[in-house]
């Protein structure tokens, strides 16, 4: 059991774990988790960490689409944003690439999920390692984390 599933657990709120057999030389972790599950990309988050005025900042957009960094920036009050170094990433969260999950990770990060989380009734997201995701209505997921409501993607 991950530290993602068990900060689920832990905060009762109803969620559901989807497992998958994760290859390890896909371009994309998160695509291929949509296919694997038969799932539509719109309904499918990433996880990024991103550092907006040398801030950690983690940022969730669906996986066909790519996080727009100057948005990022704005939404989280700062002037520029890049995305974190994959050993930064890594070290803080406490995941390894492909299996960040903004729950359970080492340190709670500011959270900045894209707003169109908010007409899905449920979303997945990397339930802390490659193969496994997490199903939770966006709402839960907001509450978990503190995180917020804003346009990312591009």
């Amino acid at each position: 059991m991950t530290p993602a599933v068990k900060a689920a657990e832990k905060a009762g709120v109803a969620f559901r774990t989807h497992s998958y057999q994760a290859d390890p030389q896909a371009p994309s972790y998160g695509l291929e988790a949509a296919e694997a599950l038969g799932l539509p990309v719109e309904q499918v988050f990433k996880t990024l960490l991103a550092m907006v005025d040398e801030r950690p900042q983690v940022a969730m957009v669906p996986v066909h689409k790519q996080l727009d960094l100057k948005a990022l920036a704005k939404a989280a009050g700062g002037k520029k944003a890049a995305m974190a170094d994959a050993a930064v990433a890594q070290r803080l969260t406490g995941y390894v690439l492909g299996g960040i999950s903004p729950l359970g990770q080492k340190k709670r990060l500011p959270l900045w999920l894209d707003h169109s989380a908010q007409s899905q009734g449920v979303l997945y997201m990397s339930g802390g390692r490659r193969g496994l995701e997490i199903e939770m209505a966006p709402v839960d997921l907001l509450a978990l984390t503190g995180g917020r409501l804003a346009p990312l993607a591009r």
